[in-house]
């Protein structure tokens, strides 16, 4: 073992070696899969190219996204059915900037490391912040005269001052350059500096000269008290309620699922799970065993949440501009934290690690970013027969699934994403929020005051918990038994019973489907009539006759509230719609577009989709918006229990009969005390 060590370490440094002297090396030896997220190997490779043709000094490189460039479809699918152990040909997509000011887009061909092709970047938007521009700008208050002078006038401690980020948004400027909004809270008395806001000062600050550009101090409103706001448990005082019992978590044959590279099997399930620097987890070519055909059949080529809109609800100087789009302005994947063992996830869970880039190109790891785990509990199916004379007969199986977990913390919110599988066939992401609301600061102790629209809740003495939304776009691309499906919606409509002698009946209801032809036959509103969305192939039929497909079965819906015409729905408006369906398209990955930070929403999905291109037997993706209109309370202060929302793609006449129909329950160890008390 110390000699394979040894043996490791020594191709690593040559690999090292032979990257900085530009010498053409393979890391494909790594990979076990085309969509495998960049390596740490690969990283260091990327940022070798780019830097040989960006040479330092006298050029200044940022690299602001380095990711996997999407291998062709159909090549990776052909791999998969190929059964080769070699993946296609692997390239990375970089984009950066140079020198302070242009924004280069780069496809580096990983083999040969070499640029395959670059071009600069002249519209309108610019690349996710890195997190080192950000930890630089949040430092700049501390060293300004002003700021300084606005601490001491309010009495406060500058080294219990704490600063964060804020993108600026875009409100109808013809030429934007690339900037920050920067707001300060007091620490003092407490970690939870989100809900102590030293309100009244704006500040902002240009990226590119890491300056403050503007600085205003309009108004000193009392900083919220710290008493009753500390959520870590060695700062907590007693009481302490309630109080919970211990629960074991036991699997005796160990779990049940295989990983390999990135490679997941489990059940009748095999699946890949990525990772990307902005949408974070990516689960890419699931596949469900069949017992009745004995084979894997295809069901999901790629999903991932390509953006999150963020757009709070206070026109006021100081929030007007907080509109944010976290995936694309912050990086889903490098706000992606570290799982907690045995409290984020169970102890039979298994973990991955994942690599990105940091500003310099070099690769950062992060530990323990997605953690795998089966979750045991509820009922698969059931039923008790007592109908027949003299017998009695109630079966039960009951349920497991298998969870794909990650955490993405941007700012003061802790998204919590799953994917869930479960053997019957259905898939249920599920999104889970938790943390610290945002606070606005005021001059207000309780409701009786508040003569105005303060635009929230006052959820806390000086506190208002400002009303704002979540609204997270998945990126679905079927692929239901082969590559060419169509997008089926099934309408419900109350028939009126005219035949009086042939029923007794007044009304009942029936279905009548369509199949969306174009891109405009498949923008949904949910909520305002029942109807049932299903993406078929047309090409295959059940036994019957019945086009197999998937469900989606949603969740409450939710529609934006703004004008189409604000600034903010403008790049939001993938929201206006709940359900969005267009062919195909490698490019067409980001709902809010390439370039999300101060873009002026002139490529988003919206956009795209004005072409009316046509989705009728072909290769599509569906793109489902979750919502969430978040009024806060006082139970989510001073930190939220978990708001959950989620929806499940279920199989519909995709199998002969009920998939699990032969699943037994798996055996549940009885521990001592089990069962009647």
């Amino acid at each position: 073992m110390k000699l394979f060590h040894y043996l490791f370490s020594l191709l690593t440094l040559l690999f090292l070696f032979q990257a900085k002297e530009g010498v053409s090396i393979s890391p494909l030896q790594l990979i076990t899969h085309p969509l495998d997220p960049l390596t740490k190997q690969e990283i260091t490779l990327v940022q070798a190219t780019v830097l040989k043709k960006y040479p330092t000094p006298p050029n200044h490189v940022f690299f602001h996204y380095v990711g996997l460039d999407d291998p062709d479809k159909t090549h990776v699918l052909k791999w998969a059915s190929s059964g080769t152990k070699t993946p296609p040909q692997r390239s990375a997509f970089v984009v950066a900037i140079v020198n302070n000011s242009q924004i280069h887009e780069l496809i580096i061909n990983i083999k040969s490391s070499n640029v395959v092709s670059y071009k600069i970047h002249l519209d309108t938007g610019f690349p996710t912040l890195t997190l080192e521009e950000q930890s630089l700008a949040i430092s700049l208050p501390l060293k300004y005269g002003p700021f300084v002078e606005s601490i001491n006038k309010r009495g406060l401690n500058l080294s219990e001052v704490v600063c964060s980020c804020f993108t600026v948004g875009w409100y109808g400027e013809a030429k934007s350059t690339r900037a920050l909004r920067l707001e300060c809270f007091s620490k003092n008395g407490t970690a939870n500096i989100y809900v102590r806001p030293i309100s009244g000062i704006n500040i902002l600050a240009d990226l590119d000269t890491m300056k403050i550009v503007e600085y205003h101090d309009n108004v000193v409103e009392p900083v919220p008290k710290a008493e009753n706001t500390e959520y870590r448990a060695s700062h907590l005082k007693p009481p302490f309620s309630p109080r919970l019992h211990s629960f074991a978590s036991h699997q005796p044959e160990g779990p049940g699922f295989t990983i390999k590279g990135h490679s997941i099997s489990w059940a009748n399930w095999k699946f890949h799970i990525g990772y990307d620097v902005r949408a974070g987890v990516i689960i890419s070519t699931a596949s469900i065993y069949d017992p009745e055909v004995h084979k894997s059949r295809q069901v999901l080529y790629r999903g991932y949440i390509s953006e999150l809109f963020v757009p709070y609800q206070d026109p006021g100087e100081e929030w007007y501009y907080k509109t944010f789009f976290d995936a694309g302005e912050f990086g889903f994947g490098q706000s992606m934290v570290s799982l907690e063992p045995l409290h984020d996830c169970p102890p039979q869970a298994q973990f991955l690690d994942v690599y990105f880039a940091a500003s310099d190109g070099s690769p950062q790891h992060l530990e323990n970013a997605i953690c795998v785990f089966e979750q045991y509990g509820g009922i698969s199916w059931r039923h008790t027969e007592s109908g027949i004379p003299n017998e009695q007969i109630r079966e039960v199986r009951s349920d497991v699934s298998l969870i794909v977990r990650s955490v993405v913390t941007v700012g003061n919110y802790d998204n919590v994403i799953d994917w869930e599988f479960k053997p019957s066939g259905s898939i249920k992401p599920s999104i889970s929020l938790s943390g610290i609301l945002e606070i606005k600061a005021v001059d207000i102790t309780h409701t009786d005051q508040i003569k105005d629209d303060q635009h929230g809740t006052l959820v806390s003495e000086h506190s208002i918990g400002v009303y704002h939304d979540h609204y997270y776009i998945y990126h679905l691309d079927f692929d239901i038994d082969g590559v060419d499906n169509s997008f089926v919606k099934t309408n419900f409509k109350t028939v009126q019973v005219t035949d009086y002698n042939s029923s007794k009946r007044k009304s009942y209801w029936t279905t009548s489907s369509e199949v969306a032809k174009t891109e405009s036959d498949a923008k949904t509103k949910l909520g305002f009539s029942p109807s049932d969305l299903v993406i078929v192939n047309p090409n295959k039929k059940t036994s019957t006759g019945n086009e197999v497909g998937y469900r989606l079965v949603p969740n409450a819906a939710s529609h934006p509230l703004l004008r189409e015409d604000d600034y903010p729905q403008r790049r939001g408006a993938f929201t206006n719609y709940n359900v969005w369906v267009t062919p195909y398209n490698k490019t067409e990955k980001w709902a809010g577009g390439l370039f999300v930070d101060q873009s002026h929403g002139d490529d988003t999905l919206a956009v795209w989709t004005k072409q009316n291109r046509g989705i009728e037997n072909k290769d599509i993706v569906l793109w489902y918006v979750v919502g969430i209109h978040h009024v806060p309370c006082q139970e989510d202060f001073p930190i939220m229990p978990l708001l959950s929302t989620g929806f499940e793609l279920r199989p519909t006449n995709f199998f002969e009969r009920n998939p699990v129909l032969k699943t037994l329950s798996p055996d549940i160890v009885k521990w001592p005390g089990c069962g009647k008390p």
